[in-house]
């Protein structure tokens, strides 16, 4: 036990020196996901229109889905009645980057004696990624069950995939890539821009060359804006990403 605390303590230590070098413009104030997660759905979406970030469906301040939009699928059925606080960079994209998630810590061991890798871990031993983890910018509500069917697939402009596929909900997935709708694309895009700027241990890839063109053909709206001003009276940073084209359009 002793063992195991002075690991964590350790890598506490060096996770906070981690944090000065590599996160200067990311989430420095919160570390609990589910603080985040409360703070949109009290602090921030009361006052923006409560929309789903992919199908536009209106829920409620209990997170259930008042108005699917015309959403509708065979899967994941009890997940389609609730919202759920989706990372738009999945988590996974950028844990990976993380050596608790990809080959786990000595001091993560369960109940039996196990020892586990993965999120689970990185969430128990490393500050800095707690911190991208409940970073409000990359969180926005989803369909749970849009959630669950996207995972942690990459986005692309086109995806051939059946029409109609989730109902009048304009998404498709295939073959483990997701085409957003167009009115999605602006607000994905300064996300990834978002968090490879503020942690620069994080990089986009193959997919930032699109997200790139996104940014520029779908520009931010004055609810964007807003809502990127209440995250950053609660967070403390700024997202320049999304604050500069604001400034430009006259929205902040």
């Amino acid at each position: 036990m002793l063992k195991h605390l002075s690991i964590i303590v350790i890598s506490t230590a060096l996770a906070f020196s981690s944090l000065s070098h590599a996160s200067n413009n990311g989430n420095q104030t919160n570390q609990s996901f589910s603080k985040a997660k409360k703070m949109l759905e009290r602090q921030v979406y009361n006052d923006v229109p409560k929309l789903t970030i992919y199908c536009l469906a209106d829920f409620n301040s209990k997170k259930k889905i008042t108005d699917h939009n015309g959403f509708t699928s065979t899967k994941h059925v009890k997940r389609q009645k609730k919202i759920e606080w989706v990372h738009v960079v999945p988590a996974e994209n950028f844990g990976r980057h993380f050596s608790e998630w990809r080959e786990g810590n000595s001091a993560c061991v369960n109940s039996k004696g196990k020892n586990f890798k993965g999120r689970r871990c990185a969430e128990k031993i490393n500050i800095p990624y707690r911190y991208m983890q409940a970073d409000m910018y990359n969180l926005y509500p989803a369909i749970g069950a849009v959630n669950a069917l996207r995972s942690n697939y990459n986005f692309a402009s086109k995806v051939t995939a059946e029409k109609n596929q989730f109902g009048s909900c304009p998404i498709k997935i295939k073959n483990k890539t997701v085409q957003p709708p167009n009115y999605a694309k602006g607000q994905i895009a300064r996300a990834y821009l978002y968090m490879e700027s503020a942690y620069p241990m994080y990089k986009i890839g193959r997919q930032k060359r699109e997200l790139q063109a996104w940014n520029k053909q779908y520009p931010v709206t004055r609810t964007e804006c807003r809502r990127t001003q209440l995250i950053e009276n609660l967070q403390g940073n700024e997202n320049n990403v999304v604050k500069s084209a604001c400034l430009d359009r006259g929205f902040w």
